[in-house]
Parts: structure tokens; sequence; C-alpha cells
């Protein structure tokens, strides 16, 4: 992680320039706060699943292919992920070819069930899953379904799937066509679910998923420029380069992506103060706590973890600031910034 300076935080924390404090929420009380979700815990495991659909051509699935490996590639890369941390179901499983090394094996029920049972059992409380979804979907009065290998799966039975893993934290990022239905049903506490649809009628392929890539890619999409991308900062670049696109190509918009975080099953187009949607996104990392840091020392550890300890306070107090008096917001705010700044500055010390 870079050097985080207290002019820096003074004008993300102010001026939100930098960061995404103006799409982040202010909700009211809840059974449990923010608190117990997504802490940097250093011995936290994390895992992802990608999960990659059946293709309807042979071009579509090269393009689905191309952003499946990409996706696994950048992880691996640039966020500390293992070949044992993550997990890539595609499509067939790549019968009948030879099989790509970074393929576990296919998007059928089966091996999406045997999968996530191990996963269950594997991962312990407090660690994070995130699951990502490419491909096609379909949405009727009856079902939402995910168009898999076989038999489809519908959003009812996914989430049934998802029932064990009520110790960990969740990321569910569902890029396939005509989604929302099916991510509505996997709204829970304790999630975060983006929907790269807002309707059954959004129905052609996204394009989400390619600059969902691009934000994560060298860490493109990091607005407030502290070496992390959050869910939050993703879905804010992805959603907004969509729009982009449509734009330039001179087409209105034929998906619209959407957040929900407070387990409410209402999706936000912006997650905003107010919207009910965005702080849990704000702190929900894909990076590992300490991937690509090169101190490594015992007291170089407890630091950085410090550092990014006191970050997550501040934008947690930020999403909270409705529920302070004015007086008591800032020098509760004031108080983390120095605290951020002093620690910083003995991290920074070391060699």
């Amino acid at each position: 992680m870079s050097a985080v300076s207290l002019g820096r935080w003074a004008i993300l924390a102010l001026f939100s320039v930098l960061s995404v404090s103006t799409w982040a929420q202010t909700n009211g009380a809840r059974d449990n706060d923010e608190d117990v979700f997504f802490l940097n815990d250093p011995a936290a495991q994390k895992h992802v699943l990608i999960i990659t659909g059946a293709a309807a051509s042979e071009e579509i699935k090269a393009r689905f292919w191309q952003w499946s490996a990409s996706l696994h590639d950048i992880l691996s890369r640039d966020y500390g992920y293992t070949k044992d941390s993550i997990t890539l179901l595609f499509d067939d499983g790549g019968e009948g070819q030879e099989i790509d090394f970074r393929i576990d094996g296919s998007s059928r029920r089966g091996d999406i069930e045997t999968t996530i049972a191990r996963l269950s059992s594997q991962l312990e409380t407090g660690d994070q899953l995130s699951i990502v979804m490419i491909g096609h979907g379909s949405s009727t009065d009856d079902a939402a379904k995910f168009n898999i290998v076989g038999p489809d799966i519908t959003g009812v039975e996914f989430a049934a799937l998802l029932q064990g893993f009520n110790q960990q934290d969740l990321v569910i990022i569902n890029t396939i066509s005509a989604g929302y239905e099916f991510s509505s049903a996997l709204s829970a506490r304790g999630r975060v679910v983006l929907s790269a649809t807002r309707s059954r009628a959004e129905r052609y392929d996204p394009m989400f998923a390619q600059y969902l890539i691009e934000a994560l890619d060298s860490h493109a999409g990091d607005r407030d420029k502290n070496s992390r991308i959050s869910v939050l900062e993703a879905y804010i670049y992805a959603s907004q380069s969509v729009l982009t696109w449509y734009s330039d190509q001179g087409r209105l918009p034929t998906e619209r992506a959407v957040l929900d975080d407070n387990g409410d099953g209402v999706f936000s187009l912006e997650p905003a103060s107010g919207a009910g949607d965005g702080s849990l996104a704000e702190i929900a990392y894909f990076d590992l706590s300490r991937a690509n840091e090169t101190k490594q020392s015992a007291e170089a550890q407890q630091l950085h973890s410090q550092m990014q300890d006191i970050e997550r306070s501040i934008f947690l107090l930020r999403g909270q600031k409705a529920n302070y008096l004015e007086e008591d917001y800032w020098q509760r705010l004031e108080a983390l910034l120095i605290d951020l700044a002093r620690t910083t500055g003995r991290y920074n010390e070391l060699p």
C-alpha cells in the first residue's frame, strides 16, 4: 500500500474529490452496524469463484473466455490471489479440447453445487468469498435464470446454495443479461450484490463485465488512490464506463448497473447519501490485505494493518455522518485523520 498523507485524507474527507464519498450511504440504525462486516483482518482468507455460463455461439464463447481468463490473471498478478484461491467454472469445462490450467470445472449445476459446498466447508468465520457470474440470463414471471450448461439455475436455487455462508463476507457480481430478479434473490444482510442490469427488459448481453475487469486491471478504478480497489470503486468505474460506451456509440443504453448492500433487495443506481446502499461496498476490497507489500517485518505488518483499519473507520464514519451532531462528527473525523497520519509516518520510517 502506498503512503497516505494527512493532507490527502483531509482533501478526501472535506471535498470528496478523489473519493467515493458522494456515493457512500448515510443509513440509520441497523440490527448490527457495519463494523461486523468486511474487517481488515490480515489472517482472513479471500476466495474468488468465477462462474461462466453457456454461450450462445462460438464468438460469444470466445468473448466470455477472454473476460474470464483476464479476470483470473489480474487477480493473480495484482491482488495477491493464488491458483488455490481462485476457482473458475467455465462453460462445458473444455470438453473435447485441451483444458486450460485455469479451468477447474464446468458451469453445470453439479459442478456449481460441489464447488460451493467445498468452499462453504473451507472458508472460516470472517473470510471473504467473491462470486463473479458471466454469461446469459433470462427472466419471466415464473423465475429468473442463469443460463448454464444443462438445466439452468434460478436465483432462488442459487440463493439456497449460499445459505452456508452466514459467517463469511459475500460479494456477488452478476454480469448476466436480464439478471436483476436473479440478483434480488441473493440480497441478504452482510452481502454486497451487484447486477449489470436493473430489469428483465435489459436482455441484451451487457458490457459491464468488460469494464469491471478494466477497473481492476492495474488498479485503474482506484479513485481514492490508496492502492486498493473497493467493490464500490469498481462498480462506479464500470457503470460509468458502460454509459460512456453507449454514448460514444450514439446508442441508448440497454443496461444500467445497480447495487445493493443493506440486504433489503432494493438496488440503487447511484449508491449515495440517503439512497440506502454503498457503505459496505466501500469497505469491501478485492485486494488481500497485504498484496504487493514490500515491508515484511512484524512491526511493518502491524502498522500496515492499523492504517487499513483507520481508513475503514473513516469511510464508515463518513457514511454515518447524519447520525452525529456536526461538532461531534468533525471531532471524530479529525481524531481519525491525525491517527492515520501518525501511523503512516511510523510506517514510512521503517526500512
